[in-house]
């Protein structure tokens, strides 16, 4: 039942529904996704501490970018990001294409104890929701009210305030930041603080992937 749960809670994070599954567990644990100035450099991440205004509920969670590979003669992205998922780390991966249109090419996850599992073409590209959202650009669809000096766990920063349009939320950017320039992020639902930077960020998943396949999935949480 607990391998059921992270199933449907990864793919909650990627934006993909997980159907029946994902309602019957709940998606509380979801870690949230920062929304900034998408700058993708290879070994650079940031480390978040996400509130729940909810519950109070902290999750700490870590963005980085471990790889670059072509996609259809386009730059493409490896971005991980892992959190705790209360046996050990999950750790899931997507090969974003930014531009005007960003897509996700190709997506790999690996629960805690488990081989890397990847989701086939078809299945990755319907999870473009979380992944696609985070690699947008914020300045399209905020206003910004001014240059700050921010201070959270990781030190302090100049940043740009930028205020949702649709007044859900406030984030405030640095360039100094990567991947997302995002230093803090305070919403209605949820606050997201940065707690420190990264210059050396490996590859987290191990081992060979294997096909996704929810059926086995299914038989091994009930075992």
């Amino acid at each position: 039942m607990k391998h059921l749960k992270l199933v449907a809670l990864a793919a909650a994070c990627l934006g993909l529904a997980a159907g029946t599954a994902s309602a019957q567990m709940g998606m509380g644990m979801r870690p949230s996704m920062p929304h900034g100035v998408f700058n993708p450099v290879v070994g650079s991440g940031s480390v978040y501490q996400t509130t729940s205004a909810t519950d109070g509920k902290k999750t700490d969670i870590e963005f980085a970018i471990v790889g670059r590979e072509a996609v259809n003669g386009k730059d493409g992205y490896w971005m991980e990001y892992s959190f705790n998922a209360g046996n050990g780390d999950m750790v899931m991966k997507t090969l974003i294409v930014p531009g005007d249109a960003t897509t996700v090419s190709r997506m790999i996850m690996q629960m805690p104890g488990r081989p890397p599992m990847e989701m086939a073409g078809q299945m990755a590209g319907h999870m473009n929701g979380g992944a696609q959202s985070a690699a947008s650009d914020i300045r399209s669809s905020a206003e910004d009210v001014g240059s700050e000096s921010i201070t959270v766990p990781a030190g302090t920063f100049t940043c740009e305030h930028y205020r949702m349009k649709d007044g859900s939320g406030d984030t405030w950017i640095s360039t100094k930041v990567a991947p997302f320039g995002v230093v803090k992020h305070q919403g209605k639902d949820s606050t997201m603080v940065l707690m420190r930077t990264v210059s050396d960020a490996k590859d987290k998943i191990t081992g060979t992937p294997q096909p996704f396949n929810p059926a086995m999935m299914m038989q091994q949480s009930q075992q």
